[in-house]
């Protein structure tokens, strides 16, 4: 059962949608490389002393595992409008079946059937 062209579309604002909220709560810790879906996280300077210093690195290390998961998130995203473009969306990466519509409604992004 392919989808049909208004699921489609409904899909891909909600694909959209999520790529914007995605790329802004990256910029709020990270800064684009200038590749597609890459950023590099910033160390906030709150000051000199060794508190300061201490809550910076502890707030960069947390915010790299932040940037590490919305980029793999963004990264689906950004594959799943590709897929659409070449009409390959929808298409579970394991078994080549297709995606169940009501998964796809859930977590547009999604890459498998499972």
């Amino acid at each position: 059962m392919a989808l049909d062209e208004n699921t489609l579309a409904v899909l891909k604002e909600n694909l959209l949608k999520e790529k914007t909220r995605l790329e802004d709560g990256l910029s709020v810790f990270a800064k684009s490389t200038g590749v597609p879906g890459d950023y590099e996280t910033q160390m906030e300077v709150i000051g000199t002393d060794m508190d300061d210093n201490a809550t910076e690195v502890e707030e960069y290390v947390g915010n790299l595992g932040l940037e590490a998961n919305l980029e793999a998130q963004l990264k689906d995203v950004n594959d799943a409008l590709d897929k659409m473009s070449k009409g390959t969306y929808g298409v579970c990466e394991i078994t080549g079946e297709e995606i169940n519509r009501d998964r796809l409604k859930a977590y547009p992004a999604a890459r498998t059937a499972l």
